[in-house]
């Protein structure tokens, strides 16, 4: 083991947080276990076949001395039979009644923590689906989805390994120094004498040997940033002649790694010795007193013999326990990093479908009143101050401005991701509180710049809009989009994989099974969120054509750069700052000279 951390080919470990163990983070622990109230039954059972298990270990050593003692013709325990076979017999059937209560002991250990480890995963995921947006953009994905997997990993082999061993190796460690006691107290008293010295020893030599090996591990992943950054840059390390450069400092990292790997090869070979001589040295010290015991006749070989295999249980549990802590500490760490999430406020949304029906129908009047919103994570910033514009059921209504004017934010509004500090926006003239959320965003569609698309097929992204779809209605929604024609020249048509995020596809193509989407879910107010800014010329028209097929008859809010894409709206509204400073048609606003509308045209070459 300590050979593989040494070795330098080997990939960092990335060791998951400890926490201390105390009464708080204790109460933790026994939350999380309450997910194993339902499967009590068999968890009180397998730890009474622990329990089982571990005191019929303890009784082989017994029958080991017995055995020697017997063909020695000497009896030393009445409650053990006369013979050699008798008492080998027994041992059998006992080795037996371990065997079985063993392979129960394990079998229903994985299915409690199995069982209970999917219900502790699938509320944390069904929390982290429910939680608002302000929780996730305080937080990495990559540190949510850790919490899912290595620590629920953690606690996991906490419940079916770490915990039974840790109750296994305390019964073996009471009852072995309980055995040992009653065959030799002076005996017992040099051994209790020598162990733990030896067990301090060595967890303090093999912290420093692990500290040496993420050192040499550190520096290994260093090397191998070199060689990620210079093959990324290769063009510009070529362009600067700096081949020598990338060369030296790539064989200095490496000097240092064999520098460390050295280093610990050293001190792991004096730790091996050490270990060597001292456990040996211990053994041996142990049979040279116990053998002058034997030859008092103070002992006899079978209790000497029983004697040492005792030891070895006892200083074998002693040995374990700093390890199987560390992976109690990690797993209470663990424990409390989910608990964070299963404590976190979620919003009122049901996990379960037949609770998402529409229950309140909205015509599509929308109303931002003397909104003021500033994002929870930066609530000195004050993104939109005082905002307030009416749209009419069917309405185009435009919203352009600077980049950073609050244009995208007043689209999350919308979609209730966030809530004002103040203001209230209301749908049909019902303030929104007055909705369930699942209402609105039932009825609220979006057409974002960057569409995120799921690494299924063409038709289930399609279907994300409504999952009762068709294939006639999905094939429909498509037409409507102009996607169709596309999406049949792939040789699976429809159920063509778009891979990870949408990659195998243009960002028109994109973007027209994004339309596809929002047409097939037939919301009462659309929003487009600069939808054709990052497309070229042709994809732009083609994307335009569909967008006016999906803004028919409903209330379209249109977020837009590109100016010339928002002419036709009813309304437009300037935004600058978080303020609203302009508001009316097209030709209202491009007559205003002064303008921030006029100002913004004439950059995009409208206006000579």
């Amino acid at each position: 083991m300590a050979r593989g951390r040494f070795n330098s080919g080997n990939a960092a470990e990335k060791e998951l947080p400890k926490a201390k163990i105390n009464s708080k983070s204790l109460k933790q622990v026994i939350r999380l276990l309450s997910y194993v109230r339902p499967y009590r039954g068999k968890f009180i059972a397998a730890m009474i076949f622990l329990f089982l298990s571990s005191l019929t270990g303890l009784t082989f050593p017994k029958f080991l001395g017995a055995l020697i003692d017997a063909a020695q013709g000497k009896q030393k325990y009445d409650f053990l039979p006369a013979t050699l076979n008798g008492i080998g017999l027994l041992a059998l059937i006992i080795l037996f009644f371990q065997a079985f209560v063993s392979y129960f002991r394990v079998v229903w250990f994985v299915q409690v923590a199995e069982k209970s480890l999917a219900d502790i995963r699938r509320d944390t995921y069904f929390k982290l689906i429910t939680l608002p947006m302000n929780f996730f953009s305080n937080r990495r994905v990559g540190e949510l989805n850790s919490r899912i997997s290595a620590d629920l990993s953690q606690i996991q082999d906490a419940i079916t390994t770490t915990l039974a061993e840790m109750i296994r190796q305390l019964i073996l460690l009471t009852g072995g120094i309980t055995f040992l006691v009653i065959v030799s107290p002076r005996l017992t008293l040099t051994l209790l004498m020598l162990i733990p010295v030896l067990v301090v020893v060595a967890v303090l030599f093999g912290r420093f040997i692990r500290k040496l090996s993420r050192q040499a591990q550190d520096k290994l992943a260093e090397s191998n940033t070199v060689v990620e950054e210079t093959l990324q840059g290769i063009a510009n390390v070529k362009a600067f002649v700096n081949e020598a450069f990338e060369a030296g400092r790539y064989d200095r990292n490496l000097r240092d790694v064999v520098k460390l790997a050295v280093k610990g090869a050293k001190f792991r070979g004096l730790f091996a010795s050490f270990i060597v001589f001292c456990l040996f040295g211990a053994i041996v010290a142990i049979i040279w007193y116990g053998s002058i015991m034997v030859s008092h006749h103070e002992l006899t070989i079978g209790q000497l013999t029983e004697f040492v295999i005792y030891g070895v249980f006892v200083a074998a549990s002693m040995g374990s326990f700093p390890e199987l802590y560390a992976n109690m500490q990690k797993a209470v760490g663990a424990s409390e990093r989910v608990l964070e999430i299963l404590d976190e406020q979620g919003e009122e949304i049901s996990i379960h479908e037949k609770n998402n029906t529409i229950k309140q129908k909205i015509e599509g009047n929308l109303s931002f009143n003397n909104v003021v919103f500033g994002y929870p994570s930066r609530p000195e910033l004050t993104v939109l101050n005082e905002i307030s514009f009416d749209a009419a059921a069917g309405q185009k209504v435009a919203i352009v401005g600077p980049s950073g004017s609050g244009k995208s934010t007043m689209a999350a509004l919308i979609l209730q991701f966030y809530h004002p500090q103040s203001g209230t926006i209301s749908f049909d003239g019902k303030p929104s509180a007055e909705y369930s959320l699942t209402d609105i965003r039932n009825q609220v569609a979006i057409v974002p710049q960057d569409v995120m698309l799921f690494g299924g097929t063409i038709k289930e992204n399609i279907a994300y809009g409504k999952l009762t779809a068709s294939d006639d209605e999905i094939i429909q929604a498509a037409q409507r989009a102009n996607a169709h024609q596309f999406i049949t020249s792939f040789p699976e048509a429809y159920d063509t994989v778009v891979g990870e995020r949408g990659v195998k596809l243009s960002g028109g193509q994109r973007q027209r099974i994004a339309i596809a989407r929002a047409l097939l879910k037939n919301p009462a107010i659309l929003i487009l969120d600069e939808a054709t800014s990052s497309l070229d010329s042709e994809s732009e028209r083609l994307v335009q054509e569909a967008l006016e097929e999906l803004m028919k008859n409903r209330t379209s809010i249109i977020i837009a750069h590109r100016l010339s894409t928002i002419r036709e709206a009813d309304k437009i509204i300037v935004l600058e700052k978080g303020r609203i400073i302009e508001s009316g048609s097209h030709q209202e606003l491009i007559g205003n000279e002064q303008g921030l509308y006029r100002y913004l045209s004439a950059l995009q070459f409208e206006v000579s």
